[in-house]
């Protein structure tokens, strides 16, 4: 199918052929017949991806500070990798479409196959032939309203939150700053409920069509058009001025603000919906108590995964107005005849004239504020099933042999982000042992950017895809925690060889239905992401420390760092805790240096959920204790181990300095590469055993414990009892 995408390192813009999604749980795929170009968000984004190095990070100071953050953690190498592969990336455009219904996923059965619909959504409702879209994202287009109007639904969503924002009542007058696509439809929405409009921007052509559309009157921020603004308003209210304002114009100028004060009565409220630069004259704002307010994108529920991902609605009788009743309410304006957005419409273009339509906007050749893409309609009709490239595979019911020494390991890859793309696939596309055959994504533009950097012959959305090849002697699966032990369970099933990131399993029960797959199977070839203990300072630190000649003591630092709003590490119900998703790596740490298994866990945790404190026994005496730590700065280093025993002590900071203290004196190692967390050694252990046939690099029992000790800590928590392994 064809997507519009953007390159945001290079600023290419282009219409890709890519695969189509798949039609997931929670939602439905919907075939595009028009998407609307939203030339306020994304032309500054098309705009950023143009610029330098230099002149992104002015743009994105938030990013830089995460990068700042994260070189302190991280080291500037792996932070490096990770930032050059997000923005070499194709990534995807658009987030209000209209189409048809094709395909219907479990638990969205209030849809039905060629249902007419209106769908948003930035990583939804992109500018693409299909797109999978769930259910609260997702509404009904009513009668009457044609599919081009309907397309604008999000965008409408976007400019009727303001409106809420605004708590607007019959008779009142509202200024409007920046009479763009959404500033049109606030102009709109505002008549519509009986409000006085005044409007302001730089373009004529936008001031007449405001006032085509009820504005009073629209005119320019210059000095002589806004007196004319003042005037109107100070004629409409009896000399008071704006009872609201609302700024949908965008920019570097802090005009718009400034213009805000000037306009607005007494204790009005000043409404912020477009990006725009907010430095806020104190005096002004502080004489007349104005109220400044937010308006965050199309409406309560957006950026909430439990509301878009998960469909949990919000009861009507507390949050009256979420951005999926804001869509129906504005389809439901335009199937009334209250708004008209056909006068809106600025011209409709096929999508693969996407590129060109960009830079006339960009430019300035192409003017006008509605843009719509329109898609073709395969010949069985709008509604007919989605087309995917099918394979005939035969599913092995026992290991496939070991390969001859002089054959390559042919890999798979289920899940190919950020991790996968920066930290593993670039050594295995390096390895002259392993050939990349296969990657499977659940959006399409991940697969074919892992496809385009790494050489994957082929790309898909459907996971079938690489468990189902019979080719392959090896897959990763490198997803969302909750999905592992399933992926692993019919991986192992198919006779592949299984490289799964932590964690394994993020329950009990995951783990025995991962155990009793190797069972059944007699395929034991698994491995687990538990990188660390393969890393250069620390093998080299542990052979420095020698044989203490009893039990030791090891305590591992971890400062972890409060998580960002949204991280999909805080839905515990389904990815399991953040503990259970990351401390497997320094359980096996320990286990590695001490060199066996724990037989008992104690945990206990700070007040609130924050610290935790974890008490590993093992059967030599040895104690092992983890503190991961989320209330410590940023800045400082994410990882420091000390290990005590044996007349000798010996410490690795963060992967970057080792040092050993015994009878000789201090000896100092540091890594002159950077930071190396071992990615590049496992991986190269892991491709040999596969294509030699040789044993795993971790022994299967020790990868099932380290599992069920990483889970025993959560136990501990509940009970605040030691659990015996």
């Amino acid at each position: 199918m064809l997507q519009v995408a953007q390159n945001y390192k290079s600023g290419e813009l282009t219409v890709l052929d890519v695969p189509t999604p798949a039609c997931k749980p929670g939602g439905v795929l919907v075939r595009s017949l028009y998407s609307l170009i939203s030339t306020g968000t994304e032309m500054m984004k098309v705009t950023e991806a143009r610029l330098s190095l230099v002149g992104k990070a002015r743009a994105r100071p938030d990013q830089v500070k995460k990068l700042v953050d994260s070189v302190a953690q991280q080291g500037p190498v792996a932070t490096y990798k990770k930032a050059i592969n997000k923005l070499d990336s194709y990534t995807p455009l658009g987030y209000s479409v209209c189409g048809v219904v094709v395909e219907v996923g479990d638990g969205a059965e209030e849809f039905a196959v060629g249902d007419l619909v209106a769908a948003a959504g930035n990583e939804f409702a992109l500018h693409a032939e299909v797109n999978w879209v769930p259910t609260n994202l997702c509404v009904k287009v009513p009668a009457g309203v044609a599919p081009e109007h309907a397309a604008f639904a999000t965008v409408g969503a976007i400019a009727m939150q303001g409106v809420r924002r605004a708590e607007p009542q019959l008779g009142e007058t509202a200024c409007v700053i920046g009479l763009g696509l959404v500033g049109q439809l606030v102009v709109r929405l505002l008549v519509a409920a009986g409000v006085q409009v005044v409007g302001v921007d730089t373009v004529e052509a936008r001031c007449r069509m405001a006032e085509k559309a009820g504005a009073i009157l629209a005119a320019g921020p210059d000095p002589q058009g806004a007196a004319d603004v003042e005037a109107a308003l100070r004629g409409a209210t009896g000399g008071l001025g704006a009872d609201h304002v609302l700024l949908s114009a965008g920019g570097a100028t802090n005009g718009p603000v400034e213009l805000a004060a000037r306009v607005a009565r007494d204790r009005a409220r000043v409404v912020d919906i477009g990006k725009t630069k907010l430095d806020l004259p104190w005096n002004d704002y502080y004489e007349k108590e104005l109220d400044v307010v937010f308006s965050r994108s199309y409406g309560p529920g957006r950026y909430d995964d439990r509301y878009e991902l998960e469909g949990i609605d919000y009861p009507a009788g507390y949050v009256r107005w979420t951005e999926r009743r804001n869509l129906g309410c504005f389809l439901d304006l335009i199937a009334a005849g209250s708004l008209d957005v056909a006068s809106l419409v600025s011209g409709i273009h096929p999508i693969g004239e996407a590129g060109a339509l960009y830079d006339g906007l960009r430019t300035g050749d192409v003017q006008g504020v509605g843009f719509l893409l329109e898609y073709p309609e395969p010949a069985g009709g709008a509604a007919a099933p989605v087309e995917r490239e099918t394979r005939t595979v035969t599913t092995p019911s026992a290991p496939r042999p070991a390969r001859g020494s002089g054959d390559v390991a042919r890999i798979g890859f289920v899940g190919a982000g950020n991790y996968a793309s920066s930290m593993l696939l670039p050594h295995l596309a390096r390895n002259d042992a392993a050939r990349l055959v296969c990657v499977a994504t659940t959006r399409s533009l991940s697969a074919v950017n892992a496809q385009r950097k790494f050489g994957f012959a082929t790309a898909s959305t459907d996971d079938a895809s690489v468990l189902e090849d019979d080719s392959l002697d090896a897959v990763f699966v490198v997803t969302r925690h909750h999905s592992h032990a399933d992926l692993v369970c019919r991986a192992l099933e198919a006779g592949k060889a299984v490289f799964v990131e932590k964690p394994l399993a993020i329950t009990g029960d995951q783990l025995d239905r991962v155990v009793d797959a190797v069972e059944r199977t007699g395929n034991d070839r698994l491995m687990v992401g538990f990188n660390r203990r393969f890393a250069p300072m620390l093998t080299d630190l542990r052979e420095r420390f020698g044989d203490p000649g009893g039990p030791v003591s090891a305590r591992y630092l971890v400062n972890a760092g409060a998580l960002e709003a949204g991280s999909w590490y805080l839905n515990d119900d389904l990815e399991g805790s953040r503990f259970v998703g990351e401390g497997g790596h320094f359980v096996d740490t320990l286990s590695a240096w001490i060199g066996s298994a724990p037989v008992e866990v104690v945990a206990r945790q700070t007040p609130g959920g924050g610290d935790l404190h974890v008490m590993l026994t093992y059967a030599d005496g040895s104690l092992g204790t983890i503190t991961y730590a989320t209330g410590g700065d940023s800045r400082f280093p994410k990882e420091t181990l000390d290990v005590s025993g044996g007349g000798r002590n010996a410490r690795l900071d963060n992967f970057a300095r080792a040092t050993v203290w015994g009878r000789k004196g201090k000896d100092t190692k540091r890594s002159l590469a950077g930071q190396d967390k071992g990615q590049r050694a496992q991986l190269a252990a892991f491709v040999e055993a596969v294509r030699t046939g040789a044993p795993m690099p971790i022994g299967l029992d020790s990868l099932v414990a380290t599992t069920r000790a990483t889970l025993a800590v959560e136990t501990s928590l509940r009970t605040q009892e030691a659990v015996a392994l």
